[in-house]
């Protein structure tokens, strides 16, 4: 995702993408601090609001008492509270953002995907075989989720249209042992990347653990470093519950970076700034549509201007 299209025109889908999100946070947060004197009530009202905006009670408090900092006991424009928040936001980010860089190590550099049915996991996972194999490089795809069958055929119209490799089994068949033979077929032929898909059933959590964990086992069969990624792929549009999801991931699968997909479908955008707050992991890419250009790096200065409603990073 490094070959970007032009830097204006991802900030340009970023503020659209979060449309929803920003005018929640004008209509609600910046409206009811600005032009007024910036006092207790006030602040406690903003906390309140930026909670209910889904930032979280933690995130709420830290950006409330930085703003406070900034414009206690004084009047501000809404251009000012907006610039305020922004930088409270993205004091916060910034230090969880994270680089997803697979053209940048070994060869072939296996990556994980993880994460529950209908997250965007799948898609994410699409995106960026077609954007790998866009800039020269050749591509793996395994479809590890070997208990729906839709998951595969999406997978391999994906394939056929990134012009990327596709390895699958059949129906119920033992991921662990897929992934193994799509590594070894992988140095035995050249790719560079091995993308690699997983299950998102939660409703037996133990056995979607253990089985994780078995391809994690595998492929360190082939490569003592491998997985060099692992990616947990969240839903903004659920909610708080992508902090549920994170805390059932993160702490069992080895998550390296987090991806947040479906940010232009939700008013609740907010919910990155506690999910990056809580992971171990940090954030690397986040999408805000359906293409592929959709699809881009974590810029955390650029989220939180669009996400108050700013232009511009």
């Amino acid at each position: 995702m490094n070959d970007a299209p032009k830097k204006t025109g991802w900030l340009q889908r970023l503020a659209d993408g979060l449309t929803r999100s920003s005018k929640q946070i004008a209509e609600q947060v910046v409206s009811a601090v600005a032009r007024k004197p910036l006092d207790q009530q006030a602040l406690d009202d903003l906390e309140e609001m930026l909670i209910e905006a889904d930032l979280g009670p933690k995130s709420a408090a830290k950006i409330t008492e930085a703003f406070a900092a900034a414009r206690f006991g004084r009047e501000a424009s809404e251009l000012e509270v907006k610039e305020a928040l922004a930088e409270a936001v993205a004091a916060e980010l910034i230090p969880r953002q994270g680089e997803f860089d697979p053209l940048g190590g070994p060869r072939p550099f296996v990556v994980l995907f993880v994460g529950v049915n209908g997250s965007g996991k799948t898609t994410t996972l699409g995106k960026i075989a077609a954007d790998l194999t866009g800039r020269g490089a050749k591509v793996l795809i395994v479809a590890g989720d070997t208990f729906r069958a839709a998951a595969v055929e999406q997978l391999k119209i994906w394939a056929d249209r990134a012009h990327a490799g596709f390895i699958s089994r059949p129906t119920g068949a033992d991921a662990a042992g897929l992934a193994y033979d799509a590594c070894e077929q992988a140095k035995a032929e050249g790719y560079d990347v091995v993308l690699i898909d997983t299950a998102g059933r939660l409703q037996n959590k133990t056995h979607l653990m253990d089985e994780l964990l078995k391809i994690v086992r595998v492929l360190k069969k082939v490569d003592p470093d491998a997985p060099h990624e692992t990616l947990l792929v969240l839903d903004a549009t659920v909610g708080r519950n992508a902090l549920a999801q994170e805390n059932i991931f993160g702490n069992t699968a080895g998550v390296t970076g987090i991806v947040m997909t479906k940010l232009d479908g939700t008013a609740r955008g907010g919910v990155l700034v506690p999910v990056a707050q809580a992971s171990d992991a940090p954030i690397k890419l986040i999408g805000v549509g359906e293409g592929i250009e959709d699809l881009q790096p974590f810029d955390a200065r650029a989220f939180s201007r669009s996400l108050v409603g700013l232009e511009g990073a």
